[in-house]
């Protein structure tokens, strides 16, 4: 069956990408996709190539519609530290919001795909490096403004951070509670404390909290 004319397979990747990321990869069928994306098979196989080739296309998509998004809010004029904590309370939003608690995409993918599937792994690793070089340059930045200590690390900054923002979305997913997910924020943050140029103590007002 042919597609209409009016077909947009972005959109159809979009949805997709929200059917996979609420249901998990294995739990959504075929047929929930043909559903949400408006396509019969064949027309879904003419589109996406496979069911798996759908899920590496939606990674490739999350990642080119979030990281823009996280590269914006830390390239904002504020100390780094300010900027991380901006992101923190962002994610921390969501979750207790609701859309937040079903995780990050990413890291859902990492824990139910196979690791004998060495492609989708890769595709996997791709994006959790993408978002790792957005916060090493967000880091070099303060880094070259003074703001950061010249013997700061910011390569393990940045995968510190990567594992921590991936770690909060993980618990987000059991334990929307908004005390228990600031504190976590607070304490990941500490390391951006740690490498200022003008260290000193930090608390929870540091980081923006008030609790």
């Amino acid at each position: 069956m042919a597609r209409p004319r009016e077909f947009d397979a972005e959109a159809a990747l979009d949805r997709a990408l929200e059917a996979l990321w609420i249901g998990g990869y294995e739990a959504t069928s075929l047929d929930d996709l043909c559903a949400v994306t408006g396509l019969s098979r064949s027309s879904f196989y003419a589109t996406f190539g496979s069911k798996r080739n759908l899920l590496l296309q939606s990674i490739d998509r999350y990642v080119a519609q979030r990281n823009p998004r996280m590269a914006a809010l830390l390239a904002q004029p504020m100390p780094v530290h300010d900027a991380f904590a901006a992101l923190a309370r962002q994610f921390i939003d969501q979750i207790v919001a609701g859309p937040g608690r079903r995780g990050c995409f990413i890291g859902n993918c990492v824990a139910e795909l196979p690791r004998s599937d060495r492609a989708a792994q890769a595709r996997v690793r791709r994006a959790l490096d993408t978002t790792e070089a957005t916060f090493r340059d967000a880091l070099a930045r303060a880094r070259t403004r003074g703001e950061l200590q010249n013997a700061a690390d910011i390569d393990a900054l940045a995968r510190f951070l990567t594992a921590g923002f991936q770690g909060l979305r993980l618990v987000g997913k059991a334990n929307p509670d908004r005390t228990t997910l600031e504190d976590i924020a607070t304490v990941m943050l500490q390391c951006l404390k740690q490498g200022t140029a003008d260290t000193g103590t930090s608390s929870t007002k540091d980081i923006g909290y008030d609790h």
